[in-house]
C-alpha cells in the first residue's frame, strides 16, 4: 500500500467485466428547440408523446407539439400514466400507439413519464407480457418484424435520471409490487437535456426529485465491485448535486443552478447502471402500496440505510465527502451532513409523515428483499434487519 485510499482490491481489478455506456445526449438551455429536425433526420414521421397524467397541461407539452408541428411531424399526446407507473396504463399506452400508428415514443417529464414511455416501448410492436421482460428475467426474445421503436428522452426534473437508461419501474396492480423491466435491446435513441424545462418547477419537487439525485449518487458509489466509469460519474454527479441542489430549491429561477442539477441527476442516473441499494429497495415497494413520491421517500429513507450500510465503507465515505466539500469525513459525520442538508430543504422526518402507517413494515420488508436494488446493497440484510430499517423510517428516520 502506499497510503492512497484504496476502493477496490487487487483481486477486483482482474476480474473481467462488460461496461455499456450510455446514449447520444444533448445537453443545453434551449435544446427543446431541435427536437423538431432531430426527429426528421431520425426518420420519424409520427411520434407519440408519452407524459404523466400530471404534466399533460404544463407548457412544455404545448410547446414540444409546436416545435414537432414546425418540422412537419404528426404526433398525440398519451398522459395516462402516474406517479408510480401501472401495468394497467402501460397497456393503455400501446393502444394508443398503435391506433395512432405512431412511428416512435418522446417520454418527456419526470421519471415516471419516461419509465411509462420505456414500458410502452418494450411492448408496442410485440404480444410478449411485459412481466417477460422482467429484470431477472432472460431477455425476451425479439422478432424482426418486432424491434422497438425509438425512443427520446426528455427530462423535466432533474431528479431520476431515468433519461439515459433502458430500465423502468412498473407496479404489477395484481401483486401490489413495483419490479424493474428492461431488455438490452432497448435505449434511448436520445436524451435531451434542456434546463429552461425545469425553471419554475415548485420549491418542494425540486427538493425531492434532488434528494433522489443525491441518493441515486450514494447508493450507485457503494455498490460492491470494480466499476470506475460508473463510480467516477457518481462521485462528478455527487459534486454537482451537493453544490446546485440548495441553491436550486432556494432560487428556481436561476438557469445556472438548473443546469448544474439537471446534469448531477443524468450523471448520478448513469452512475446506477452499477447498481442500488436498500433505500430504493424499501421506496419501490413503499411507493408501489401507498403511492408516495418516490424522491420524496428515497429522501426519507436515506439516512436510516446510511447508518446500517456505512460501517465498513470507510474509504469511500472519504471520497463522497471530498466529492460534496465536506470537512467531516468520518462515517458519522457524513450521516449528521446528509441529515441537515435534508433539513435544509424541508425533506419530513419520517415515512408515517406522508402516510406511511407501522403495521406495513413486515409485509414491505419481504417485498424490498425481492427487489432487484436489494441484491446490490454493500451489506447483506434478512428479513428482520429491513423491518427494523423500515420501522425506523416509519416513526424517526433522523
Amino acid at each position: 500500500m502506499d497510503g492512497t485510499l484504496q476502493i477496490n482490491s487487487d483481486a477486483d481489478i482482474l476480474v473481467p467485466q462488460d461496461w455499456s455506456f450510455p446514449v447520444p445526449i444533448a445537453y443545453g438551455p434551449g435544446r427543446l428547440a431541435e427536437i423538431g429536425r432531430r426527429c426528421v433526420a431520425m426518420g420519424l414521421r409520427n411520434p407519440l408523446i408519452v407524459t404523466d397524467n400530471g404534466s399533460r397541461d404544463l407548457p412544455f407539452i404545448d410547446r414540444l407539439g409546436r416545435v414537432l408541428a414546425e418540422a412537419g411531424l404528426v404526433s398525440a399526446v398519451f398522459s395516462g400514466i402516474s406517479p408510480n407507473p401501472r401495468d394497467t396504463e402501460v397497456a393503455s399506452g400501446k393502444a394508443a400507439f398503435l391506433e395512432g400508428r405512431h412511428d416512435a415514443v418522446i417520454a418527456i417529464g419526470g421519471g415516471s413519464a419516461m419509465d411509462g414511455g420505456k414500458a410502452v416501448c418494450l411492448t408496442a410492436r410485440n404480444e410478449i407480457d411485459l412481466w417477460d421482460f422482467e429484470w431477472e428475467e432472460p431477455p425476451a426474445v425479439i422478432g424482426p418484424d418486432e424491434a422497438f421503436p425509438p425512443l427520446i428522452t426528455i427530462p423535466t426534473t432533474a431528479g431520476t435520471g431515468a433519461e439515459t437508461e433502458s430500465t423502468a419501474m412498473i407496479t404489477d396492480t395484481v401483486k401490489g409490487m413495483k419490479f424493474c423491466i428492461c431488455h438490452p435491446g432497448l435505449k434511448p435513441a436520445l436524451a435531451l437535456l434542456d434546463p429552461e424545462l425545469t425553471i419554475g418547477l415548485p420549491s418542494s419537487l425540486t427538493a425531492w426529485t434532488g434528494a433522489d439525485a443525491m441518493t441515486h449518487a450514494i447508493e450507485a458509489y457503494l455498490v460492491p465491485g470494480f466499476h470506475p466509469l460508473c463510480d467516477a460519474v457518481a462521485l462528478e454527479g455527487l459534486a454537482l448535486i451537493a453544490r446546485w441542489l440548495p441553491v436550486a430549491v432556494r432560487e428556481p429561477d436561476n438557469m445556472v443552478a438548473r443546469g448544474g442539477m439537471l446534469v448531477g441527476s443524468c450523471l448520478a442516473g448513469i452512475a446506477f447502471i452499477k447498481g442500488l441499494g436498500l433505500v430504493h429497495a424499501i421506496s419501490h415497494m413503499v411507493g408501489a402500496e401507498y403511492d408516495t413520491q418516490h424522491g420524496l421517500t428515497n429522501a426519507i429513507v436515506l439516512p436510516v440505510v446510511l447508518r446500517y450500510n456505512l460501517p465498513g465503507e470507510e474509504a469511500k465515505v472519504v471520497r463522497m465527502a471530498q466529492a460534496m466539500g465536506l470537512a467531516e469525513m468520518t462515517p458519522q459525520g457524513f450521516i449528521a451532513e446528509i441529515e441537515r442538508r435534508l433539513d435544509a430543504i424541508d425533506i419530513p422526518t419520517s415515512l408515517s409523515q406522508i402516510g406511511v402507517p407501522l403495521d406495513c413494515a413486515e409485509r414491505i420488508s419481504h417485498k424490498a428483499l425481492l427487489d432487484s436494488a436489494a441484491a446490490t446493497n454493500p451489506k447483506a440484510a434478512d428479513a428482520q434487519a429491513v423491518r427494523t430499517l423500515i420501522e425506523t423510517a416509519i416513526t424517526a428516520a433522523r
